[in-house]
């Protein structure tokens, strides 16, 4: 044949499969893929150079090239080395599991502990792969061919992971610890300290157990108890007066304070107690100076009203109640840069205990009775407050059906455990809240220095308008409400300076339809 009928031969006899999926074992798995992907293909031209310079007439010598007899006569077989990297580590991340360290997780809010077992990493050995894939292409038969693959052993191995289960975490969930505060009992539960314990490799090998003390601190569950066990200090009260100024109305005094170091100390060794005794221990307060005073509000940049918002709601005994107790617990917050204040944090579980009595709250897209109804009132009046004084949300959510007396999509709820309304100073500047509640109203005022000449609101209309049902309760929780379109609406925030517009954002809010509902016998 000439060449160039030599290269028909073997583009139709090798064409179909030069192009045909290729079979790869990777470890336990095999996996398909296409030849182009792998930067595989077969150079025809070549491969005709190559066997006329064999010496044998040119019909002998393609035959045998066919009945892959003399090595020397093998197809010449080109390989892009970057496709076929890029390919393997895409092979390899599907083909076997990455390595995963033994280890222990705790179910954060759920007071229980499990083993995470650990796992052996399979990757594709890349540079050993190379070349088989050179060798095996258009050689493979009915097998796949086998790439090498790398096993990565983890340093946490099963033995430690069961030792770390039994000896630290199972006992550390098995019960409460009792912390004595200033001589007072408090009782951190299971469920509270799972969101706060971890087991972590120490570098050797071994799960070493740590506890986040800052956010036990400052997990509502037990920064109220700690707070009503041993009183910080208290802030300066300000106030505006006539010329609209900051003046400090009360002076501040000094408290006592449980540091995240003394809380650590004191609850990991309890941890693995095995009675009450054995999980009670003592931790030590140190004393703490108030940060607001006279000679530090200037200092702090509280030197002006910020931002202010009021809700008004109809009178009744148990609004009156909650909303006063609430805004009594807000009241005098100081917010420093960058700290990120909590609604649940600052005004504690709302509890009889705490101050606060049973009332209407939603649950489940319907009015009934619980402790705390009508606190999202207050929770409305920060968020706007918040809204208005341009700092940054970190956390909030809105009623699931819209309530008249709110500004659509500027409304914020809370609930005990499960949803906080939080926000992050990003002023620059300290912050106070000012909190003052009447029979029929709640003021939020935030007190500092003003980062945006105004912040502005602007509404979209409502879309997805859908219409409420009608539905019968019964039980003594059941309570009447009227019936009200769910819809969406969007908020714009926008922020000035200098006359002009430097920001813009956009808070999306969804409202579920409000049922008609009436309550049986």
């Amino acid at each position: 044949m000439s060449r160039a009928e030599a290269r028909q031969t073997l583009d139709r006899e090798l064409g179909p499969a030069a192009a045909a999926p290729v079979a790869l074992r990777i470890g336990e798995r095999t996996e398909q893929a296409d030849p182009a992907s792998l930067g595989l293909s077969l150079d025809s031209a070549a491969t005709v150079e190559h066997a006329a310079r064999s010496g044998s007439g040119p019909l002998t010598v393609i035959g045998r090239l066919f009945a892959s007899g003399d090595p020397d006569l093998r197809p010449v077989v080109r390989l892009d080395e970057k496709a076929a990297r890029g390919s393997l580590d895409a092979l390899g991340k599907k083909a076997g599991p990455e390595a995963r360290e033994g280890s222990v997780a705790f179910e954060k809010g759920k007071g229980k502990a499990k083993a995470v077992p650990p796992v052996t990493g399979i990757s594709v050995d890349v540079n050993g792969s190379l070349g088989a894939l050179r060798a095996g292409y258009l050689r493979a038969g009915s097998e796949p061919l086998a790439l090498p693959v790398q096993r990565t052993e983890p340093k946490v191995g099963q033995q430690e992971t069961d030792r770390a289960l039994k000896e630290f975490a199972k006992p550390a969930m098995s019960a409460p610890v009792t912390l004595t505060v200033a001589g007072k009992r408090v009782s951190v539960s299971p469920a509270v300290l799972s969101r706060h314990l971890s087991l972590k490799d120490d570098g050797q090998g071994r799960l070493a157990p740590g506890l986040d003390a800052k956010a036990l601190l400052a997990d509502p569950a037990l920064a109220g108890p700690l707070r009503q066990a041993a009183p910080g200090p208290a802030e300066a009260r300000l106030r505006l007066d006539a010329a609209g100024r900051v003046t400090v109305a009360e002076e501040g005094r000094a408290g006592r304070q449980v540091t995240e170091q003394a809380l650590s100390t004191a609850v990991l060794p309890l941890l693995t107690g095995a009675d009450a005794s054995a999980r009670t221990g003592e931790v030590a307060t140190e004393a703490a100076a108030p940060r607001l005073s006279k000679d530090t509000v200037e200092q702090l940049g509280i030197k002006e009203k910020v931002s202010s918002f009021t809700v008004n709601f109809e009178r009744a005994a148990y609004r009156t109640t909650n909303i006063g107790r609430a805004a009594q617990l807000i009241n005098g917050s100081l917010v420093q840069p960058d700290e990120t204040w909590s609604f649940n944090r600052t005004v504690g579980e709302r509890t009889k205990e705490n101050g606060f009595v049973d009332g209407l709250i939603i649950n489940n897209g319907q009015y009934e009775k619980a402790a705390g109804g009508g606190v999202s009132a207050v929770a409305t009046t920060v968020f706007n407050a918040m809204f208005f004084a341009g700092v940054k949300p970190v956390e909030y959510g809105a009623h699931s059906f819209y309530i008249e007396r709110y500004p659509e999509g500027r409304e914020a709820t809370v609930a005990w455990g499960s949803l906080d309304l939080r926000f992050a100073n990003d002023s620059g500047k300290a912050l106070y809240i000012q909190a003052e509640a009447t029979d029929t109203s709640i003021t939020i005022t935030f007190l500092g220095t003003k980062k945006y000449e105004e912040v502005r609101a602007v509404q979209g209309p409502r879309t997805n308008i859908k219409q409420p049902a009608t539905r019968t309760g019964s039980g003594p929780k059941c309570e009447p409400q009227s019936p009200l379109e769910g819809f969406d609406v969007a908020v714009d925030r926008v922020f000035v300076h200098s006359g002009k517009e430097v920001k813009r954002e956009t808070m999306k809010t969804r409202y579920t339809p409000r049922d008609n509902v009436t309550c049986g016998a």
